[in-house]
């Protein structure tokens, strides 16, 4: 597959995902990242949640069943909720 193929493709799915926290400075909250990694390490993208929004994709992460990420329009698809 040639770089332009790859570049082309539209939604990849999650293959692997690292959660992060990060301190903002004494009495400042914290903020949460989650790197997912696409397609085995094709490409890779960062989403930076609020921490409300924070709790809830951790639930649909532990009770999805696989996920894609549409790379054009940046939206998390979740499939296999249970």
């Amino acid at each position: 597959m040639t770089s332009t193929e790859q570049s082309s493709i539209g939604i990849r799915q999650v293959t692997d995902l690292h959660a992060n926290w990060s301190e903002q400075g004494d009495g400042e909250p914290g903020k949460f990242s989650f790197q997912l990694i696409l397609d085995d390490g094709a490409e890779e993208a960062l989403i930076r949640p609020s921490a409300e929004a924070a709790k809830v994709l951790i639930v649909e992460f532990l009770a999805g069943k696989s996920f894609y990420w549409d790379t054009q329009r940046e939206v998390l698809l979740l499939r296999g909720l249970k």
